[in-house]
């Protein structure tokens, strides 16, 4: 059998070998195009991380001030703060309450005698004065009363000058023994049944002219006369329950608060000694000051439920800013301490080893000094240990430093002492004292906001929230 030609074979497989050449072709290209964008990229990103600055090691001051607020800013730079001097001063220990105004006198305006009210002469919420007329029942029937009564008065009278004629002339008789002795005890006793009579008609005639005077209806007291709740032309009755209206005396008006248990021996050892404690009335919200008067008197016993004791002020009340049943806060001066270290509020942190400032040395450069407080009072807290006069404290803008940070004090506000500083109506125990006792350790909510309102305006106020926003010393912001 013969075999195909060779050559014949050949021909037939030419065209595969064409097609897995093209294909081939096409992958090599595709390959070099991919490496050729990789390489682009990866010289694209080398360039770029070339022009940036090397990244600071984990741990390095630089590293820890990347979550401040200065971001990448180098940490050689001086820290802006505001830096406030302390100084010498006296302090006001206060004592703050609660408390509502009380009238001294609230009486309700009532009928005494049985009729129709024919005039009302008030103006409801009228300030009326002791002895003004209000208003008028019909008093005729008293007149006509009162004029039987004078006319049994004057007959009685009369009979009664007729028996003490008839008494002489008796006694006349009996001396010429024309009568017997009984006819002239008789006539003697007739004589005093009609003084008695008398005396009677007098009292009838009395009650009379008062129960005409009861029909007109005048001011007890001086005082605001509320609304009316009898209209003109009803029938009132002395007997009825509810009054034409109400007075309420406002001037003086007191204030009754209560102060802690503990605060007592304080108040009573200036109370025992004759001295006048002062007391301020502010609004709700401890911001208005509304009146100023002193304190009349402690009451005797304590709260067992409250472990609270009150205490009643009076008040002059002359711009009538106090109104009866209303709620206020009051502000008792117990004792002023002399020269005490006074620094800002705003610059008493707390931390893990409990009060602390930042204290501005030579070199400025800052120290931590922990600090004992006595009192606060309109953002000036007294220094009892860890700051002396003279020394800068920092106020604001603690929340980057550490101990031996350097820094750069600012000179707008910062530089006043303490003693000058603003005082405003601050509260008592309720400035840095209450900032730093809430929220206490270290905070991720630093910065210079923590120093609240205070460090913009005057340095002082608004140090409540101030000094809890702070973190412990050197810890920078985690």
């Amino acid at each position: 059998m013969n075999k195909p030609p060779e050559p014949e074979l050949r021909e037939s497989f030419a065209p595969a070998r064409a097609g897995e050449r093209t294909v081939y072709g096409r992958r090599v290209l595709w390959a070099f195009i991919a490496v050729v964008v990789i390489a682009a990229l990866a010289f694209w990103i080398y360039g770029r991380t070339a022009s940036s600055p090397a990244a600071p090691a984990a741990g390095t001051p630089a590293a820890k001030g990347r979550g401040g607020r200065g971001g990448g800013a180098d940490a050689s730079r001086p820290i802006p703060v505001v830096a406030a001097t302390a100084g010498k001063g006296d302090i006001n220990i206060y004592l703050d309450g609660l408390g509502t105004v009380t009238p001294v006198r609230t009486v309700t305006i009532k009928t005494r005698v049985d009729g129709e009210l024919v005039k009302v002469l008030f103006r409801e919420g009228q300030i009326v004065k002791a002895g003004d007329l209000l208003a008028e029942i019909d008093p005729r029937p008293y007149q006509v009363q009162l004029t039987q009564m004078e006319g049994q008065l004057a007959r009685d009278q009369a009979l009664l000058a007729n028996a003490r004629l008839d008494l002489q002339r008796y006694q006349t008789l009996l001396e010429q023994d024309s009568i017997a002795r009984q006819q002239l005890d008789t006539q003697q006793s007739l004589v005093h049944q009609y003084e008695g009579t008398v005396e009677m008609d007098r009292g009838q005639v009395d009650n009379a002219k008062l129960q005409l005077t009861y029909s007109r209806i005048t001011a007890p007291v001086s005082g605001r006369i509320g609304l009316r709740q009898v209209d003109q032309g009803n029938i009132v009755h002395a007997s009825d329950s509810t009054g034409l209206a109400v007075i309420t005396q406002l001037q003086p008006i007191t204030v009754i608060f209560t102060v802690p248990q503990d605060s007592l021996p304080a108040v009573m050892k200036q109370y025992v000694a004759g001295t006048q404690l002062a007391v301020d009335a502010y609004d709700r919200a401890f911001q208005t000051k509304l009146a100023s008067g002193t304190l009349l008197s402690p009451d005797n016993q304590v709260d067992t439920t409250t472990g609270t004791v009150k205490m009643k002020a009076q008040f002059p009340n002359e711009e009538n800013a106090l109104f009866p049943n209303q709620f206020v806060n009051t502000r008792m001066r117990v004792d002023t301490r002399r020269d005490q270290t006074l620094i800002p509020s705003a610059a008493v942190q707390r931390g893990a080893q409990g009060l602390f400032v930042y204290v501005v040395k030579p070199d400025n450069t800052v120290t931590v000094r922990t600090v004992k407080t006595s009192a606060t009072e309109g953002g000036n807290a007294a220094i009892d240990e860890g700051v002396a006069p003279g020394e800068l404290v920092v106020i604001d803008g603690m929340d980057r430093l550490r101990e031996g940070a350097s820094v750069d004090v600012s000179s707008s506000g910062g530089r006043g002492t303490a003693a000058g500083a603003g005082s405003g109506p601050g509260r008592s125990g309720r400035g840095a004292q209450k900032g730093t006792a809430d929220r206490t350790g270290a905070s991720d909510h630093t910065g210079p906001r923590g120093a609240g309102g205070g460090a913009g305006q005057n340095g002082m106020q608004g140090a409540g929230g101030g000094a809890a926003q702070s973190g412990t010393p050197g810890a920078g912001r985690q």
